[in-house]
């Protein structure tokens, strides 16, 4: 069984959750929902579980839910610091679940860093929460999944400034590292082929427009394969994401987020899916936010999470197999 989060209750999250329900209520995978029940209720048939495995006979015919209040009602595109506790408290029981062996996997549905940190969380998101939660903090590596193309950034929810400080040969080799073993754990690929995009223009054309791939990305990329990893480039971004340069490797590794979440999104923004990568439990979520300015309005369009609820899915099924 999967457990899907609350993520912020005055975003999109209610709404997509009804809608993927109602996608996969008939031919699955099914979830049960870890939040506060009133928030689907007025869409959906919702019951009340005490246990996980009682939702698998319950979705056909409604949303399982195992319930967590919320301090104070929330309403559409009105974000409340209130309701802070419930949304983290959402996430930690999922990842205790997961723990336990209840859930085969966590989906996360889309929180407000801003509500939450201005409440106190000390994260910039989920992901290094729940790297916390599961006791591998550091080892933790987003990757964005969609049916054309895969990306993983080096550095991830930081100022360019700042991942031009972060970057370097060693950041790079413990993230290829984590995808590599990644993409054979969860995605089956025996020998997954990872490209690494370059930092500056045309891969910096042997200096000509900068000396980061000589001065480390070069190096990590010849240590790599020399561990018998299948690894190449430094490959020039702007050519990288072609559909002929995509059909000869398995996943991108970018220096920077906008690198590889633009061709990302461009490409796969309905069906994307981040992934998180390098830790024991298995997690997805859609790749898009809040939507605080479209919440309530029956606009949200559920493709992303459905999309992470099956990859969610088939990435527990592939980790059993590989047990």
């Amino acid at each position: 069984m999967l457990a899907l989060t609350q993520g912020d209750p005055a975003g999109i999250a209610p709404e997509i959750t009804v809608k993927a329900w109602r996608i996969l209520r008939e031919s699955g995978p099914s979830f049960v929902f870890v939040g506060d029940p009133t928030l689907l209720e007025q869409h959906a048939p919702v019951q009340i579980v005490r246990y996980l495995e009682q939702g698998a006979d319950i979705f056909p015919h409604a949303i399982p839910v195992l319930s967590l209040r919320l301090k104070t009602p929330a309403y559409p595109g009105e974000p409340d610091r209130q309701n802070a506790a419930s949304v983290i408290e959402s996430i930690r029981l999922a990842v205790e679940l997961a723990q336990n062996g209840e859930a085969s996997a966590i989906i996360t549905n889309p929180i407000s860093k801003e509500v939450i940190q201005g409440a106190g969380f000390k994260h910039p998101g989920h992901t290094s929460y729940l790297a916390e939660l599961c006791h591998v903090p550091g080892q933790e590596v987003m990757m964005l999944a969609g049916p054309s193309l895969k990306v993983v950034p080096v550095t991830v929810h930081v100022s360019l400034r700042d991942a031009l400080k972060q970057l370097n040969a060693e950041l790079i080799m413990k993230t290829a590292r984590t995808v590599a073993s990644g993409l054979k754990r969860d995605f089956g690929l025996k020998h997954p082929h990872i490209a690494v995009a370059g930092l500056n223009p045309h891969a910096g054309e042997n200096g000509l427009m900068g000396h980061e791939e000589q001065q480390f990305i070069i190096p990590a990329i010849q240590i790599l394969q020399g561990e018998g990893l299948h690894i190449t480039g430094p490959m020039p971004p702007d050519t990288m994401f072609t559909p002929t340069a995509r059909s000869r490797y398995d996943v991108a590794l970018c220096m920077y987020h906008d690198q590889g979440l633009i061709p990302l999104k461009t490409l796969d923004m309905a069906e994307g899916v981040n992934v998180t990568l390098g830790l024991p439990i298995t997690r997805t979520s859609p790749d898009h936010g809040t939507a605080f300015d479209i919440a309530g309005q029956n606009k949200a369009d559920a493709s992303s999470l459905v999309a992470a609820i099956r990859l969610a899915a088939q990435i527990a099924q592939n980790r059993r197999n590989a047990a």
